[in-house]
């Protein structure tokens, strides 16, 4: 299953500004969870090629659930808040299958996007139940959304339900959180200087 990062990255790679930051609400797993493995030949350092083995999820679709809210620690940024122009471009974006290349996990998994209705159409787990998906990273909080400017890293035991995976918000007590780097500085942004107004898109 992806997790909440990776699926943050990719709503992310569809439209994204540092007025507001993504937030996944759930997943669902359209197709059989399936494995192939296949034969690539990567560059060595030292010349010539090698020959490795890569084992690759096969066949998938998800449905992804998602909204985005403000990012508090972006007050430079609070004139930029306009909920309808971005939620327009924003779909907009979604209909034209994103603003940049999409991936999952890897440059040469090329994902696509397009409008969907969750929980519409048949799944291949609609009613298989609970599954403990064990122990596994949840996302990061990056310096620029946390008043301490932190990078942290967070850690959850999901369970899905019937195909769908409801995620712990990222302030969540639920989650385990572990600090990698303390007090990181964070790039500030300027409205008409290195980033645009909603008005000017």
């Amino acid at each position: 299953m992806p997790t909440y990062q990776a699926l943050k990255g990719i709503t992310e790679s569809i439209y994204w500004k540092p007025t507001f930051k993504w937030v996944i609400d759930a997943v669902r797993v359209m197709n059989k969870i399936q494995t192939e493995s296949k034969g690539v030949r990567p560059i060595k350092m030292s010349g010539g090629n090698d020959l490795s083995y890569y084992t690759y999820l096969k066949d998938v679709r998800y449905q992804v659930l998602a909204h985005f809210e403000w990012n508090d620690q972006r007050e430079e940024l609070a004139g930029d808040r306009d909920e309808n122009k971005h939620h327009n471009i924003a779909m907009r974006s979604v209909h034209q299958g994103g603003r940049r290349d999409i991936f999952l996990g890897a440059r040469e998994c090329q994902a696509y996007v397009k409008p969907c209705e969750f929980g519409g159409g048949e799944g291949f787990y609609d009613s298989y139940g609970e599954w403990n998906m064990g122990y596994m990273f949840h996302g990061f909080s990056y310096p620029d959304e946390n008043p301490d400017h932190n990078l942290i890293s967070r850690f959850w035991t999901p369970i899905m339900e019937d195909g769908v995976i409801r995620f712990e918000s990222p302030d969540s007590p639920l989650l385990d959180r572990h600090i990698v780097r303390h007090g990181l500085n964070v790039k500030e942004f300027n409205l008409g200087k290195n980033v645009t107004s909603a008005e000017e898109e």
